[in-house]
């Protein structure tokens, strides 16, 4: 009988204590920002021992994930609309911003060597420049040895946040491009070869010689690829780093944004960085489990511990003053099971 009570209160308290223990959030979508939440990832688990399953299978899918009810959180690079947001029962906030650079493979260039602005890219994505040594980039690069190359335009083949503010970039310095392709995470290009996320953009680019792509600054370093200046809305050419990406993100009105939905590129400002973005998470405003409340404390420790971590690798992290907004938010529009809030 003793025993009996033994074995019972054993597996009494082996049940409570595994309900203790929260069980690991999922998210999925934006590749651009995979590898900070991986490090916010492996970081939190120590401290936390909650885990995070994030899958960067691109702004697209993730927006198809979490208004399928898939995963606790989608990741998006392009803000929704607050039209539709609340079609779906959703609220947006931002986790992290950064830059996206434009990588060579072009022998004879040193990283960073080779300039390039808003309308020379359009024209290579849009197949009317098909060489290097075209005369509106060598324009561009007086001095600079250009072979006479073909041109390989490499793109993201799935629906990509990455390319939402790339193709923002383009459409907002080409005419024609914004007629012929526009914006968006999935656009039909007019020539060029496909890759899947950032990491498939980045290997076609380092395994097709004269080509060039669109990858996140930290894809582009942790690859060691070569990037480009780009040319600012003042005119300025620019190396990509921190301080542009902040500069850039500087004068958003967050407070007057609906839905946070800030897209902070080709701002003005002779240190703004060209292409920067911000990566939004999604997650629905009713919340059947507990994981939504743990999801909350994951960027809440990120916004107060990350920021180390997001400048290391060459991401900005989020204001304090932003990040009281998105917590006031959070309080106002999710709500547990039972109507209550869940922060």
């Amino acid at each position: 009988m003793k025993m009996h009570k033994l074995v019972v209160s054993l597996i009494a308290g082996a049940v409570a204590m595994s309900s203790a223990v929260a069980a690991d959030i999922t998210g999925a979508g934006s590749s651009f920002a995979y590898p900070i939440y991986s490090k916010w990832a492996e970081t939190y688990k120590k401290t936390s021992n909650v885990g995070l399953n994030y899958q960067p299978v691109g702004s697209g899918a993730g927006i198809k994930q979490i208004k399928s009810k898939t995963v606790d959180f989608g990741a998006s690079d392009m803000p929704l609309s607050v039209e539709d947001l609340n079609a779906d029962g959703l609220m947006q906030f931002p986790t992290i911003m950064g830059g996206v650079v434009a990588v060579i493979n072009l022998e004879g260039v040193a990283p960073g060597q080779l300039k390039l602005n808003g309308p020379v890219l359009a024209d290579i994505y849009l197949g009317k420049i098909a060489k290097w040594n075209d005369k509106a980039i060598a324009a561009l690069n007086p001095g600079v040895k250009l072979p006479a190359e073909d041109i390989t335009a490499v793109h993201r083949a799935d629906g990509s946040g990455t390319s939402f503010l790339f193709t923002d970039f383009l459409s907002k310095t080409s005419a024609e491009f914004k007629d012929k392709v526009g914006s968006g995470t999935a656009v039909k290009w007019p020539v060029g070869v496909g890759g899947k996320g950032n990491d498939g953009v980045a290997a076609n680019v380092q395994r097709i010689k004269g080509s060039v792509g669109y990858v996140e600054w930290a894809y582009s370093k942790k690859n060691k690829m070569a990037h480009t200046q780009l040319q600012n809305k003042d005119g300025v050419f620019l190396q990509p780093d921190d301080d542009n990406f902040k500069a850039a993100a500087a004068n958003a009105d967050w407070a007057k944004t609906p839905g946070f939905g800030v897209v902070p590129v080709y701002q003005p400002g002779k240190q703004s960085w060209p292409i920067t973005g911000v990566t939004f998470a999604l997650m629905h405003k009713a919340q059947a489990s507990a994981n939504g409340k743990e999801v909350l404390k994951f960027f809440a420790w990120a916004y107060k511990n990350g920021g180390a971590a997001a400048a290391e690798l060459d991401y900005v992290p989020m204001p304090a003053s932003v990040v009281t907004q998105v917590e006031s938010a959070w309080k106002a529009n999710l709500k547990d099971a039972s109507g209550k809030a869940l922060w």
